[in-house]
């Protein structure tokens, strides 16, 4: 329809795209003001009597989780996989009426799959670990069940290692790794088309690699990184990693009575020059501080720093939209970006010159984390990778979903009561040594 005439133009979603009511998926349009009726009436031959676009419903489904277990698999990393298992089940209305959590070898999965067959419209099995062949402990099972297994492995990347097999005329699905995680991957393919009745063949298989590389995993080496010297020291690190920051400084501070807690001074100094000026100290390349709420009150108490502010008009959607004003802002040769909350006024310079020399040590590829006693903080660096996830956050998050996710491997550098010390009351702001603007 688009090769008829380009002032005539229709436009979807991509194929097989997951979609709600009420969403837009296609759109038709007359580029100028009228085209000739025969351009019209060719663009409407290609038509024929079958749409050219569908939607396939999804049907709900009665669901069993598998999932097997090995020493030193915590309890809370099965619980938390069960959960974002269901809401990925959400989107068809899918619920799991039966867990199993069982050792992991092919016997006892095997007894388990023929116990949960009998139940369910769909089995979905979690290994303890992953699975390296056709003959791993996931295959194997389905196969000692008296099912079939149909494929092992699938050109999508996070996803690679899903098993796809049939017991009882039941798809049974092997997930891999990855889709503990709430983040896109190969498994959501295959689950959505199976809910929605769509036939999964080989050919359809082999043809999900073109669009199959969902995203960047950190750890894996890649031929753009600089191999170094043999017999150099990895904590050498990568010379030309440049390590940007940004500063959150466009909350309301809802809870502070109506003032601004940014603007309370610490020392005589205003919280928020206090925390850029540790910034500038700690060796990032650039600052840039967004803000929002009093964005005047906030660029006038950083006069005469080298900082560059820039304006989220949509602060009040969330920590998510300040990230991306931000990141849009950095130079095109950001590694990785440290992300500063202009709350936090016990966080030095020292700290983060620390955080910064661990990711470089590190190739730029890691997430580094600030904690405090082992438990998660702030601030946090975020490599250059992830930058495609950030933009696709929304809400008051902020990014603890990809650092979460799995996706990235996370390097936790303890700061002490430095990274959860942050300034949300008057009570908390007082403890801290801070004195709100009359």
């Amino acid at each position: 329809m688009n090769s008829v005439d380009p002032a005539v133009t229709v436009a979807t979603l991509a194929p097989f795209a997951t979609v709600r009511q009420g969403q837009m998926i296609a759109t038709v349009k007359i580029i100028p003001f009228a085209v000739p009726l025969a351009d019209v009436q060719a663009v409407r031959a290609e038509l024929s009597e079958t749409s050219p676009l569908e939607v396939a419903a999804f049907r709900s489904a009665r669901v069993a989780l598998i999932q097997t277990e090995r020493a030193g698999l915590k309890a809370s990393v099965l619980d938390k996989t069960a959960g974002v298992t269901q809401a990925r089940l959400d989107r068809s209305g899918s619920r799991i009426i039966r867990e199993e959590r069982i050792a992991h070898n092919a016997g006892a999965l095997a007894q388990t799959l023929r116990a949960v067959a009998e139940e369910c419209e769909l089995i979905l099995v979690f290994g303890a670990s992953a699975v390296s062949d056709a003959h791993d402990v996931i295959p194997a099972g389905i196969r000692t069940a008296r099912g079939v297994v149909k494929r092992v492995g699938m050109p999508v990347d996070p996803g690679n290692l899903l098993v796809l097999g049939e017991l009882e005329g039941k798809p049974v699905i092997g997930a891999p790794g990855c889709s503990r995680s709430p983040k896109e991957n190969g498994f959501d393919w295959v689950l959505d088309r199976i809910l929605a009745g769509l036939e999964i063949t080989d050919r359809v298989f082999s043809g999900m690699g073109v669009g199959g590389l969902l995203g960047e995993i950190a750890t894996r080496p890649a031929p753009r990184e600089r191999t170094q010297p043999f017999g150099e020291k990895r904590e050498a690190g990568f010379k030309g990693l440049k390590v940007h920051a940004i500063v959150l400084a466009a909350g309301r501070s809802s809870r502070m009575g109506g003032k601004n807690k940014l603007l309370a001074k610490f020392g005589g100094e205003p919280l928020i020059r206090r925390v850029v000026s540790r910034v500038l100290e700690s060796g990032a390349a650039t600052a840039t501080v967004v803000s929002g709420h009093q964005a005047d009150l906030i660029t006038a108490a950083l006069v005469g720093l080298p900082v560059k502010a820039v304006l989220n008009p949509a602060y009040a959607e969330g920590m998510a939209t300040s990230l991306q004003t931000g990141l849009a802002a950095l130079p095109s040769d950001v590694s990785g970006v440290l992300v500063v909350l202009g709350d936090m006024p016990e966080v030095g310079a020292e700290d983060l010159a620390r955080m910064k020399k661990t990711f470089e040590a590190r190739g730029g590829t890691v997430i580094v984390r600030a904690t405090n006693d082992g438990k998660r903080g702030n601030p946090v660096i975020l490599p250059r990778a992830c930058f495609a996830e950030i933009a696709a956050l929304h809400g008051d998050t902020g990014a603890r979903a990809i650092i979460e996710s799995g996706a990235f491997e996370v390097v936790d550098i303890e700061l002490g009561q430095a990274a959860s010390v942050d300034v949300d009351t008057p009570a908390a702001l007082q403890a801290a040594g801070g004195i709100l603007p009359g």
